[in-house]
This record gives C-alpha cells, sequence and structure tokens, in this order.
C-alpha cells in the first residue's frame, strides 16, 4: 500500500496550518500595537508594504509551479513571514527596501527549495540578512525616536519619508532618528566607553531603553500566548534565552564594565521575537526534544558572541540561520532510537 505525506510542519490534530498560522499573527498584536505606540505608523506601513508584496510573489510563485493559488494562499505562511520580516526592520525603511527583502523571503528563500515545509532555512531571516548586506546604511540609520524623544512625523510625514527618501521639510534625519540601546552600546565600547559612562549618556535614556523593554515584553506575551495554544514547544524560547542570558551573566561578571547586564540583553532588540517567533518555524527547527534544547542553545550562545564580538549589533538572523545549517547533523544524533530498534 501507498502512502503520501504532506510536506511539514506536521500538525497534530484538529489544528491546520492556517489556524496555527493566524494563531502566529494574533501573538503578534501585542507588539505591533507597542511598537506602534513608541515608535509611530511606520510599522504599520512597513506590514502593509511586506504583506502585499510577500502575496504577490506567492501567487506568482504558486501559478509558475502550477499550484492552487487559493489554497496555498489561504494557509497564511505568506503572511507570517512579512509580519516578521517588517517587524525586524526600522520603522523608516524605503519601501523598496522592505520589498527586495520580501521578494527574496518568498521567492527565493522558500519556493526555490519547493514551499512551504522544505525550505531549511527561516524565509523572513534570510530576507533580513540580505538586506543588512545589501542595504546596511538605511538598516543602521532610520530607527525613529521613541516617543518624547525626537520630533513626531505623523502619518503623513512617515508616508513621505518611506516612499520618498526624505524627512519632513524643516527636519533632518537626526531630529527624527536615534540608534537603537544594542547600537549605541556597541559603537560606545568600541570607543573604551565604560557601561557606566554609557548608562550616563542622554541617548541612552531610560525612555529609549524602556521602550524596547516593554517591546520584548509584548513580544514574550504574544510567545505565552502561543505556549498556551500549543503552537510551539517551550524547548526552543527556553534554550534561547538560556544560551544568551548565561553567556551574558558570565561576561557581565568577569567584566561588568565592559560587558552589559544580562537583563539588557535579554530586553533589548530582537531577543524575545528571535526565541518566541523566528526559532520556532517548525520547518527549519530541530525536531526531536534533545535536539530542540540544543539547536536554541545555539541560538542564544551565537546571538550573544555576534552581538559582542561581531559588526553587527544584535545577531539573531545571522545566529538562526546557521543554526539552521546544522540542524540536519543535530537531527540525526538527536533522534531517539524506536521502540525495538538497535542503537547502533
Amino acid at each position: 500500500m501507498k502512502f503520501e505525506v504532506e510536506p511539514a510542519p506536521h500538525i497534530i490534530g484538529s489544528r491546520p496550518v492556517p489556524a496555527v498560522m493566524r494563531d502566529v499573527l494574533l501573538a503578534m498584536i501585542p507588539a505591533v500595537a507597542v511598537y506602534t505606540w513608541f515608535f509611530g505608523a511606520g510599522l504599520v506601513v512597513n506590514l502593509v508594504i511586506a504583506c502585499v508584496v510577500a502575496l504577490a510573489a506567492e501567487a506568482a510563485l504558486l501559478k509558475i509551479r502550477g499550484r492552487n493559488i487559493a489554497l496555498y494562499l489561504g494557509d497564511y505562511s505568506a503572511v507570517v513571514t512579512a509580519v516578521l520580516l517588517a517587524f525586524a526592520l526600522p520603522a523608516l525603511t524605503p519601501w523598496y527596501v522592505t520589498a527586495i527583502g520580501t521578494v527574496f523571503a518568498i521567492v527565493f528563500a522558500k519556493h526555490l527549495y519547493g514551499g512551504l515545509g522544505f525550505n531549511p532555512f527561516n524565509p523572513a531571516m534570510a530576507g533580513y540578512v540580505l538586506l543588512l548586506v545589501a542595504f546596511p546604511t538605511p538598516l543602521a540609520d532610520l530607527w525613529v525616536a521613541p516617543r518624547g524623544m525626537g520630533e513626531s512625523l505623523g502619518l503623513g510625514g512617515t508616508l513621505g519619508a518611506i516612499f520618498g527618501g526624505s524627512p519632513p521639510a524643516g527636519l533632518d534625519w537626526d531630529a527624527i532618528t536615534s540608534a537603537t540601546p544594542l547600537d549605541r552600546v556597541q559603537s560606545e565600547l568600541t570607543r573604551a566607553m565604560t557601561m557606566s559612562e554609557i548608562a550616563a549618556d542622554p541617548m541612552m535614556d531610560s525612555a529609549v531603553v524602556g521602550a524596547w523593554l516593554w517591546i520584548n515584553l509584548a513580544v514574550a506575551a504574544g510567545g505565552v500566548y502561543m505556549l498556551a495554544r500549543g503552537v510551539i514547544r517551550w524547548h526552543i524560547p527556553v534554550a534561547v534565552l538560556a544560551g544568551l542570558g548565561l553567556m551574558a551573566t558570565l561576561f557581565y561578571f568577569v567584566d561588568a564594565d565592559r560587558y552589559p547586564s544580562p537583563f539588557f540583553h535579554l530586553t533589548s532588540g530582537a531577543a524575545m521575537l528571535g526565541a518566541f517567533f523566528i526559532a520556532t518555524d517548525p520547518v527549519s527547527a530541530a525536531t526531536s526534544i534533545r535536539g530542540r534544547l540544543i539547536y536554541g542553545l545555539g541560538i542564544g550562545v551565537l546571538v550573544y558572541f555576534i552581538r559582542t564580538f561581531g559588526a553587527y549589533p544584535d545577531g539573531v538572523a545571522f545566529a538562526v540561520l546557521l543554526m539552521n545549517a546544522a540542524v540536519p547533523a543535530i537531527d540525526y544524533f538527536t533522534i531517539p532510537t524506536p521502540y525495538g530498534g538497535r542503537d547502533d
């Protein structure tokens, strides 16, 4: 008798892929709301751009491959990729940069390998890394200053900046943008400043650090929702945060003036987004329990070393892609022997 098995993710029970993807999108709502409160409407504009481009690219590739367009667009996987990519970008990213990253994520990182269930790398992070390499200036310089720390653009000014490539008349980029805490810490440490001196810098105001703290807490709340819904399991998020927190703790105790605290690392940048939403991608992550723990721990450790000794202030995307590449080996050595089988 011949059986045909659909590609991953293999959802057990009555939770089809569209239902799982809808839960992921619902889990992102608190983070999107908090981000928009602190940094304005830029994220919402980027989300619309990324989602439209993702759906168009997905439909085009499905048409070329002779697949059922309505069926596969309805699984929301392209929308999830678009949302995760847009959330990782600065609020004032030019529209064409967002579009290019989205097309690469859908066409090359997803469909080039056969579509959903076959991609070895997380599509959203593949698109993000492409943009980091190809467009380093906008991805570094167009982070909006949080509410109360810079000039407010409003929706009109935000649209003009994203689609026109320039700030409103009478303003310059310095009046509306600000380095992220991770970027600020990395750049100042290279100038031989201590953490106490960096913390005293007005650009490291509690409003700036607090904005990213609240965003990460909102992301974590979405992660808890996914855990409660059974969309993800605890192994990867806990291992990612443990790996990052453990390394940060060790180095912090060695030299607190040279290395930021574990709390700073866990509540800055994409720490929670990487742990709950990106590393847990069921297609590109490890599958066994031991494998998921090793996979998540590796991501957390890599994030710390990239942040501390690398050229990029965050490092989540690179860490995830590197561990994606290691998944076949992790699975090979950690898949348990079936009952009655021989472990040889």
